[in-house]
């Protein structure tokens, strides 16, 4: 390893170093030489602090809370297609998936966990592939042209990102949308550290208003290329059959399984559905503290409390009064959000007491949204969207209490 950081160290004084060919590249090579090995400048100053946990060291611990949404996410992926498959025209798939799995000899059977798990991954990959490629090309070139660092922040943007997709979106379509997202959503406020709205959901609006036929939530398998095309098949999220249901809500909300949609057996976009991976994530973030327990919380609380006031209000219109907290907590997006995407600490408050509130008005919002507006019951994304623009007032005035009152206890000391 001392050999290889060797070399890296000739490779930058030869090329990348100032004055020589390629030293506007730097960024794309400290990018590199930075992932594997601590960068050699550290701060000496004892008027800066020093800790263990860095950015990229923060970043990693996220991106392995995140392997529980992925795998599970390419699991029941596999799974709903392989579910979907009519056995008799297996046979007769077409496209470059199929080819694979053809190639792979490994077949389309739902009971085989390594099946569903390979099939879930020619369509989750691709998507992570094309994310990490768009988003990583346009973040290394606002560095350059900055002349900054390229900060770590996009790995978990773009793990969070695909997750956060129906599986058949286009990869066209995620390309562009993943542009959009670092482009608009971070890079023009000054790039990681400095973006208002988290970049993974400034995507998947963009997808949402440019293209609502496919991403509405009502299917979430419109295939492009092969397996369900076939049959013609597509498959509602939990929250799409309840939505469609009409009067028939009771039979829709009975067909629906509480344990299947925790462990996330149901369809939905790749990483939601997983309520089970979402808490081991929450569970890994809390006890590394990365993410803000406070934050998790006050979204329990506030889902719960606006869940049980619309209980108790009822309606003999409106089915959605009656549906019990416990549901709204493992339908669509509502865990992941809480999770992975609530607690991201930039676009979040960063007061202790403007977690609370944050949190609580993002529980209790998604909760108003999804009853009050059944026609829209997907709504952690634009409700989390919303709270982030709000994070700085919720900060703001608690910030100016605490100003005013460690003056006033300072007053008080000098009269003493």
């Amino acid at each position: 390893m001392a050999k290889l950081q060797d070399i890296l160290a000739r490779i930058e004084h030869a090329y990348f170093s100032p004055g020589k060919p390629l030293a506007k590249f730097h960024p794309l090579f400290e990018a590199t030489d930075t992932f594997l090995y601590t960068p050699p400048s550290v701060t000496k100053g004892t008027t800066h602090v020093r800790d263990a946990l860095d950015l990229k060291r923060m970043m990693m611990i996220v991106v392995i809370a995140l392997m529980p949404c992925i795998l599970m996410a390419m699991y029941n992926t596999g799974l709903q297609a392989n579910l979907a498959l009519d056995p008799a025209k297996i046979a007769k798939l077409e496209g470059w998936r199929h080819a694979i799995m053809g190639a792979a000899g490994i077949g389309y059977d739902p009971r085989s966990v390594l099946a569903c798990l390979f099939h879930g991954a020619l369509y989750f990959l691709p998507m992570y592939v094309v994310t990490m490629a768009v988003g990583g090309s346009w973040e290394v070139l606002f560095a350059i042209v900055r002349k900054h660092e390229v900060n770590e922040g996009f790995f978990v943007t773009g793990m969070l990102f695909p997750l956060i997709l129906p599986a058949a979106t286009p990869l066209w379509q995620v390309a562009l949308a993943i542009s959009f997202g670092v482009v608009v959503g971070k890079e023009v406020f000054g790039g990681t550290g400095m973006n208002f709205l988290n970049p993974a959901l400034v995507a998947r609006a963009f997808l949402f208003f440019a293209y609502p036929a496919e991403m509405s939530g009502d299917k979430v398998w419109v295939a492009m290329d092969g397996a369900l095309a076939v049959d013609g098949w597509s498959g509602a999220t939990a929250l799409g059959t309840l939505r469609a249901a009409g009067e028939n809500f009771p039979q829709a909300m009975q067909g629906l399984s509480w344990k299947n949609a925790f462990l996330g057996f149901e369809p939905g976009s790749m990483g939601e559905t997983s309520a089970l991976a979402c808490l081991i994530g929450a569970v890994i973030l809390i006890v590394t503290r990365i993410g803000s327990w406070r934050t998790m919380a006050a979204v329990c609380i506030g889902t719960i409390a606006m869940s049980l006031l619309l209980n108790a209000i009822g309606s003999k219109t409106n089915p959605w009064f009656a549906i019990p907290f416990w549901w709204h907590m493992v339908l669509g997006g509502w865990a992941l959000g809480t999770v992975f995407m609530a607690t991201d600490p930039v676009t979040s408050p960063f007061t202790d007491r403007g977690k609370w509130i944050y949190g609580f008005g993002i529980g209790a919002l998604v909760v108003l949204v999804r009853v009050v507006n059944p026609a829209y019951p997907e709504c952690m994304m634009l409700v989390i969207l919303f709270m982030n623009v709000m994070a700085p007032l919720i900060d703001f005035p608690i910030v100016k209490a605490n100003i005013k009152r460690r003056a006033a206890r300072g007053g008080s000391h000098g009269g003493s």
